[in-house]
């Protein structure tokens, strides 16, 4: 129990810290968010755990596709709300059609041959 209260924990750390580093400079919160902190977290905990290289390097790879859409949410979203939109308004859409991207990323690399 104790394991998992460290995992939860140190998880938890980092996305406090990057919202409170936002407070003082959105560069450097920007900086720390675009880290891939949760795949590297999920990395090490696997690790930890006794995973084979090859399950995290299957996780490594299919997160590498799943990036992808989500770079949407990123363009969308500073859109949205620049052209006035609201908060909730412009993450609802800009989340959905990042939904979409997804399930069309999804479709065409399993025409391509791609299993995710």
């Amino acid at each position: 129990m104790l394991y998992y209260a460290v995992k939860l924990a140190v998880s938890l750390l980092a996305l406090v810290a990057i919202t409170e580093i936002a407070k003082r400079s959105t560069v450097f919160a920007a900086l720390v968010a675009s880290l891939p902190l949760t795949s590297l977290l999920a990395f090490v905990w696997l690790h930890y755990d006794g995973a084979p290289a090859a399950q995290i390097a299957e996780l490594s790879s299919r997160i590498f596709w799943l990036v992808l859409p989500s770079l949407l949410l990123f363009l969308l979203l500073p859109l949205l709300l620049k052209h006035g939109l609201g908060f909730w308004t412009s993450l609802t859409l800009s989340s959905a059609i990042t939904a979409l991207a997804y399930l069309g990323l999804m479709m065409l690399l399993r025409f391509s041959g791609i299993r995710l």
